[in-house]
């Protein structure tokens, strides 16, 4: 038969039924003990004729029987196999992540990067099974995720993530999406994704709306961008210097960044995606989800047993039933 169940655990459940079992007993003996005291058998059958001892007790045998029948259907049995087709579909999306000390300002809390941080582990709670990666990037875009199905592994490595991430200072976005774009793992067009997190402020011209254009255009990858920090005044950028809390400078001044949309606009209109600025990604996935089609990614027989619960519970409807309709009157004849 090859029994099996979904909660195994609730199977201990089944000790309370010879304590049910139990407190009936106790009850009969306290009302018998309780009936012989106030009167002799002889009476007894004379001042209540019509109780039924029999059916009190088939009653009780009844609640018990039904207890167990719930408690088996609580464990969720099954048997009887078959096999079922099953699909992994969703979409690749590479999360591209801006790690230059800009993204220190605290113009949005915690931090830029922080904020950025937990947003994308906010997303990952609510992901259908798609496939996520993660490339950071200032003056050097390095590869912190290859594409996975391991969310916790991705989680481990955005927590990881940190100003020193890369080697270089500097902020070169488009080399962050030529390497992003060659992080997916096949030829297929479509069902693929960037979503490149950045406050916009380059150091050098790196070509990223023609990054991704080429990678919308020979690829089929879409881009969506998201600005973080302030447009109009900015943050300045934290540092600790001998254990104290200071602001970085230039030139004997503080160091002032903002957030630049325009370059994020132009990367996400070269590749038919979308500008979202201060947006819950969540938002920023129903866009996605829009947008691309769910891809399969793999297809497997599996081995399943078919869900017997329902039989367990109807007969415990069916028992307390009985016992409800059930009365302790003898039947007269």
């Amino acid at each position: 038969m090859n029994l099996a169940f979904d909660h195994p655990n609730l199977l201990h459940l089944l000790w309370l039924t010879p304590l049910l079992a139990g407190l009936y007993l106790h009850g009969f003996a306290q009302k018998r003990k309780a009936l012989h005291r106030f009167a002799t058998l002889n009476l007894l059958n004379t001042l209540v004729p019509r109780v039924s001892h029999t059916r009190q007790k088939i009653r009780s045998i009844c609640v018990i029987l039904a207890t167990i029948a719930l408690i088996f259907a609580l464990t969720g049995p099954r048997w009887g196999k078959h096999w079922e087709k099953l699909e992994r579909k969703g979409i690749d999306i590479i999360f591209v992540l801006d790690v230059s000390n800009s993204m220190l300002a605290e113009d949005v809390a915690p931090s830029r990067l922080e904020r950025a941080k937990l947003d994308v582990a906010d997303l990952i709670t609510i992901l259908p099974g798609d496939r996520v990666g993660l490339v950071t990037f200032a003056g050097q875009a390095a590869v912190a995720c290859p594409l996975t199905i391991n969310y916790s592994a991705f989680r481990i490595a955005l927590q990881n993530v940190t100003t020193r991430s890369s080697q270089r200072g500097g902020t070169q976005i488009g080399d962050a999406i030529r390497l992003a774009a060659a992080s997916f793992t096949d030829k297929v067009k479509d069902h693929k994704a960037i979503i490149v997190i950045s406050d916009g402020e380059e150091t050098d011209d790196s070509y990223a709306a023609q990054a991704a254009h080429i990678a919308f255009d020979e690829k089929g990858i879409r881009l969506f961008t998201i600005g973080t920090g302030d447009a109009r005044q900015g943050g300045r950028i934290p540092i600790v210097q001998n254990n104290q809390r200071l602001y970085l400078t230039h030139q004997g001044r503080e160091i002032w960044t903002k957030l630049h949309p325009q370059l994020l606009q132009e990367i996400a209109f070269s590749a038919d995606g979308g500008y979202f600025a201060h947006t819950d990604l969540r938002e920023v996935y129903d866009r996605i989800a829009d947008k691309i089609q769910q891809r399969t990614y793999e297809s497997q027989r599996k081995e399943l047993r078919y869900p017997r619960f329902q039989w367990f519970a109807a007969l415990a409807l069916s028992l307390l039933m009985i016992e409800t309709l059930m009365t302790d009157r003898k039947t007269t004849s």
